[in-house]
């Protein structure tokens, strides 16, 4: 039997790093041919009646490893500077509208229809409007440098915005100017402890002679990242600021004190680091999928009660992108279809406390958004032509 187990995990993750292979070929997002398989997987198991332990509570675990990874993979590889700034305002600008007016709108409808309260509304409604970074990033890597970039940080300040404002949300019983501030007053103590940690553990990154040297940083990262979810800080803001502060070592060189963590060494100690994420993070990556495909009930999937509200969410979603994509003069594809939703998604959702979870929002109406935003990606990115080439300098002007 553990032969078997292992014979299969080998084979799946083998199957996964085809599909991670093929897919700027194919143009397929791998997270789809993921879930396929791991559904695949699942039905095998019942046709040949296999017993399988229940999984469900390692999902959130390897949900939130891969959240942490996947931030930190994509920061790791970011550019951040003078010439970056207008890339990074139009991304924070659509993530920030669109998850602000999706999520009243839709909380709104629930109060309004279903005579929900606003706070169960707005709790059960974020996670919906929430863009998967886990999804979007490697569905991206056959775009242009620009494109991709402009993904990365539009998904990850999606998560981040996300995760905030339903920590928010949740931890608050009344809104008011003391809660702002004191949210305010978090943001400002988090980004504290995100540059002095991040200072902390590129020292250590220089200094370890041992040759396990990146487990600890990466366990040390993880640490921190829990700590502070545990006191209900916005912690995936550290994740962030330590990848920027690793992956920008040449911005940062004009300063003395970057001096004291011997910039030399840890640049290339910073690209075997990033080397280590990458391989971790698809490891992570690829196993929650394949969980989570695992976990699909064929019922929830063709609940027909909750399809159209899907429908509607996911209209809703493509609809003020584009709207938004006019606006801030971006180039709408293949960028309008790229905003899938996942692991963040089920994350949250799961995360719901018992006193703030309605009936309207079930896991059939969050599987179905998953999917349908992620099969439009696929169409979009399928219909849209090879962009691999870098931009023109025109378009880095006009279009990410």
């Amino acid at each position: 039997m553990t032969n078997s187990i292992i014979i299969t995990l080998c084979s799946m993750m083998l199957l996964a790093y085809l599909f991670e292979i093929t897919a700027p070929k194919t143009k397929i997002p791998s997270v789809i041919l993921l879930l396929l398989l791991g559904w695949i997987v699942k039905e095998i198991t019942f046709y040949f009646n296999i017993t399988i332990p229940n999984l469900e509570p390692i999902l959130p675990v390897l949900g939130t490893l891969g959240l942490v990874l996947i931030v930190l993979e994509g920061s790791l590889g970011l550019e951040f500077n003078r010439t970056k700034v207008k890339i990074l305002k139009k991304s924070f600008w659509l993530a920030f509208i669109s998850l602000v007016i999706l999520t009243i709108t839709l909380a709104w409808a629930l109060t309004y229809y279903f005579d929900y309260t606003w706070k169960e509304a707005t709790i059960n409604a974020i996670p919906l409007f929430i863009i998967s970074s886990a999804i979007a990033i490697p569905s991206v890597q056959h775009l242009s440098s620009h494109k991709k970039e402009f993904v990365t940080y539009e998904s990850s300040l999606s998560d981040i915005l996300g995760v905030i404002f339903f920590n928010f949300f949740v931890l608050n019983e009344v809104i008011g100017f003391v809660e702002v501030g004191a949210f305010f007053g978090q943001l400002l103590l988090m980004m504290l402890i995100s540059f002095i940690a991040s200072i902390g553990l590129a020292y250590m990154l220089t200094r370890i002679k041992h040759n396990i040297k990146f487990a600890p940083i990466i366990l040390a990262m993880i640490f921190i990242f829990i700590l502070a979810k545990m006191y209900h800080l916005p912690s995936l803001i550290f994740i962030l600021v330590f990848g920027l502060f690793l992956g920008n070592l040449d911005e940062l060189s004009r300063f003395k004190w970057i001096q004291k963590l011997r910039p030399e060494i840890l640049d290339r100690e910073v690209g075997k680091f990033h080397e280590i994420v990458s391989e971790t993070t698809f490891l992570v990556r690829s196993l929650f999928f394949l969980m989570f495909g695992f976990l699909i009930d064929d019922k929830d999937l063709l609940d027909l009660n909750s399809l159209l509200i899907a429908g509607l969410i996911s209209f809703g979603i493509f609809s003020l992108r584009w709207v938004q994509l006019k606006i801030l003069k971006i180039n709408l594809y293949p960028l309008l279809f790229v905003a899938p939703r996942g692991l963040i998604t089920i994350l949250l959702y799961l995360s719901i406390p018992a006193k703030y979870q309605i009936e309207t929002i079930n896991k059939p109406l969050i599987l179905q958004v998953i999917v349908i935003t992620a099969f439009v990606m696929m169409i979009g990115l399928l219909v849209t032509k090879n962009t691999s080439n870098s931009p023109t300098k025109i378009e880095k002007e006009k279009n990410p």
